[in-house]
């Protein structure tokens, strides 16, 4: 496996920008960012996706935003073979993983993958990329309103990843966890996972938070 990820709660914070940076084949400037909102409509305040934009767009990326729901198969897949990043990002994760599989994005995203593209995960961006999303719904905010019966998630990584982590949810998260067939890495907004060349690293503040045997793959 080739794929690079960068999988994160916050996008691109101080405490790991500096380690996507390091993934990049060229300079910000010249990399194009396909970034896709589509997370975001459910949601009643939507101002992060701007903010996530303009954070791109300060750091130099050229930036396009590609909405899943208005692209047709081929125009979707054409669209992000010309950009060097495909950025998901946050939002409502069943509504994400809904519109994954009815744009044909999962169809798709292992080839672009292998051609060099970087995956980059916000919140429900990086929780679709394992292999089921059942952890969306631990904290009670992101609600199954698609009635998504399927669960399952990429799978390009190993394990679950659970968002937004902080000492509040650290209980609840141990006891859910419990019930998670599979590994499952924690992140808070300070930390992202980068995926490369096969081998997974947890970078940005703090102690890395791993159950059900997550801590393997590190």
């Amino acid at each position: 496996m080739s794929y690079t990820l960068f999988l994160t709660s916050a996008g691109l914070p101080p405490e790991t920008r500096a380690s996507f940076i390091k993934l990049l084949p060229k300079k910000p400037k010249d990399c194009k960012v396909a970034f896709i909102p589509t997370a975001a409509d459910p949601e009643e305040d939507q101002a992060y996706t701007q903010v996530m934009i303009q954070e791109l767009k300060e750091l130099g990326f050229q930036v396009e935003e590609v909405d899943l729901k208005s692209c047709q198969l081929e125009e979707l897949f054409g669209r992000l073979s010309f950009c060097d990043i495909i950025y998901v990002n946050g939002g409502n994760t069943f509504y994400l993983l809904d519109w994954v599989r009815k744009s044909g994005f999962d169809r798709f995203i292992e080839p672009l993958l292998n051609m060099g593209k970087i995956y980059v995960g916000v919140s429900a961006g990086s929780i679709i990329a394992g292999p089921t999303i059942e952890v969306a719904s631990w904290k009670g905010y992101d609600k199954n309103e698609v009635y998504l019966k399927d669960l399952s998630g990429l799978d390009l990584v190993p394990f679950s990843i659970f968002a937004h982590l902080d000492e509040k949810w650290k209980s609840m998260v141990g006891f859910e966890s419990k019930k998670l067939k599979e590994p499952l890495v924690a992140l808070t907004d300070q930390q992202a996972i980068v995926v490369q060349k096969g081998k997974y690293q947890l970078v940005g503040k703090g102690k890395p938070l791993f159950f059900n045997g997550a801590d393997k793959y590190f």
